[in-house]
Parts: structure tokens; sequence; C-alpha cells
């Protein structure tokens, strides 16, 4: 789905042609140069490749079954599950013959990047950028659980389907030069590459069981790599995500206004999403962003008549 999209998108800006513009009048267009503050926000289709640090297996800190088989919660999630007759209680007794048959294949949601910064553009058409961006994307998938002996869940496919999901947050600060280079007195292409730096930080991780409550069980672990028990206490939560780098790639077609332009275009980043102790020898994937960028130059309608 999310290729077929950003396929139909790409499409779109390539075969966009700008000979309408010829037609438009050039007066009280400046020529695009000088400083300029950037405001801009599109649509972010990132990765899968990371999404399963959330799916609980042994390889994540939030291993799923340390709370599925915990005192704490381990006995809330049989006893609902029971209630709903999702289990037999005389064939899995209790919490603790709980097993997980197929962890989540985990996929990250679309979501929106947001951001500013500033560029300078030369009278040649060669520039500098610095980007600040921020998103907060969520991941989801579902596992499957059954029991120790194999037996008790009710129903035909002898497991019980269960929501996972995980929430971050990604500031990405882009560092690069621009070229940009006229189509028509009034639209110009224009370039950017460079590289990036981002910090991630998890926010959440989270099961749901099918229950009639709807509940919610935090899997974050915030009790020292230790099953939760009743009266056990709380560690201060270290963020983990971490500080990746990478490089990127964008291609936009910039429409000059009075107030500076406004650029429709496609960015390519290729870039590290590092996770505690998860994927340190293999955290680089790419992200595709598709935006919409307002460029500012012209502040005279804030001044005083």
């Amino acid at each position: 789905m999310n290729r077929r999209l950003l396929l139909i998108i790409l499409s779109l800006l390539l075969t966009v042609t700008p000979a309408w513009a010829q037609k438009k009048s050039s007066q009280a267009v400046k020529p695009l140069s000088g400083l300029y503050i950037t405001i801009d926000a599109g649509l972010l289709i990132p990765s899968d490749k990371q999404a399963n640090f959330y799916n609980g297996d042994s390889r994540s800190p939030n291993n799923l079954m340390r709370v599925l088989k915990s005192e704490m919660y381990g006995t809330q999630i049989w006893s609902d599950l029971v209630d709903r007759q999702l289990i037999s209680p005389s064939a899995i007794h209790d919490y603790g013959e709980f097993m997980v048959e197929e962890y989540a294949d985990m996929y990250y949601r679309l979501t929106f990047q947001m951001g500013v910064g500033f560029r300078y553009v030369y009278d040649n058409g060669w520039g500098w950028l610095a980007r600040f961006d921020i998103s907060e994307m969520t991941a989801a998938g579902q596992f499957l659980l059954s029991s120790n002996n194999g037996t008790g869940i009710l129903g035909s496919n002898n497991y019980v389907v269960c929501g996972i999901y995980g929430r971050e947050r990604r500031v990405l600060i882009d560092l690069g030069i621009s070229k940009r280079i006229p189509l028509t007195e009034l639209i110009d292409l224009d370039i950017n590459t460079g590289f990036d730096v981002n910090n991630t930080k998890v926010e959440k991780n989270g099961i749901r069981v099918p229950d009639s409550k709807g509940r919610n069980y935090s899997i974050l672990d915030v009790w020292g790599g230790q099953s939760p028990y009743t009266g056990i206490g709380t560690y201060e939560y270290i963020n983990q995500g971490g500080i990746g780098i990478g490089y990127f790639g964008s291609v936009a077609l910039s429409y000059k206004v009075p107030v500076g332009a406004i650029d429709f275009g496609y960015t390519y980043y290729h870039m590290q999403t590092k996770f505690l102790g998860y994927n340190e020898e293999d955290c680089y994937a790419p992200q595709h962003n598709i935006f919409l960028r307002f460029n500012l130059n012209n502040f005279s309608f804030l001044s005083k008549k």
C-alpha cells in the first residue's frame, strides 16, 4: 500500500508541467535569492524494517512474556480471556501456561512530519539549508497467544489474536546544499542534498488483549528487566531510542510568489534509526517524505504603515 501511494504521488509530481505558468504575469515576483525562513509539512512513509523493535520478542528489552507471565498482569489477562470464553480454564489453569505462538510482524502507520528551517540562496541558484523536523510514529501488529501444551484455546484456530503497538517521537535535523534551476519565470526546479542527524525517543510499547473492557497493558520495561509483581518498585525510564545519522536527497517544483516560494516535492532519506541493544549492527533503512514547503523572505506585511 505504501509503495503504491508513493508511486502515485511521485508520478503526479514528475508529470506536472510548468507550461501553464508561462501565461502568468511575473509582476511583483522578486528574484529568488537571499535568506529564507522555511515551514514544511508532509506525509512521512517510514521503513518497516525497524518496527519489529516493538513486537515484544526476546531481542527487545520490552519482552511481552515478562508481562503475560507476571503476577501483576497475567492473572487479569487470564481472567479476562476466560470471561470472554476465549480460553478454557480447565485446560489452561493459570497465566503461567501462556505462550506466544507467533510474534507480530510490525509495521509503521503513515504519519505526518512538520518542521521549520533556514536557507540561503545565492544569485547563481546555489545555497545552503538547515531544517528541523519532528514526527510521531506508531507501530502496530498482532501476535498469536496459545498455551504451553497446545490445548485450551477455544475456537478453530487454537490461538487468541492480540494487538501490540509502539509509539516513538523522532526529531530530524537536515544540513545540506541546494540548487535552484529556473524552468519558467515563475517555476524553479529545487534540488537538495546533504546529511541528517536524528534522535528517536521510545514513548510507548503495549499490548491489547481482546477483553470486554479494551484494556491496554504496557510492556515498556520500567522494572529493571524483572517480571512485574505486586509491590515491585519501578525504575526511572531510560530512553530506549538513540541518535543516528544518514543522508538525504530531495527534488521539488518551486512556485515563486511575492513573499517567497511554495515547494511541492519528495525527499529520500537513508538513515540510522537506533534502538537500545536491538539493532546496533543493522540500523540503516530508507524513509520517504512527500512535502509542501513555504519559503518566506519578504516580511513587509509585518511592517507598520
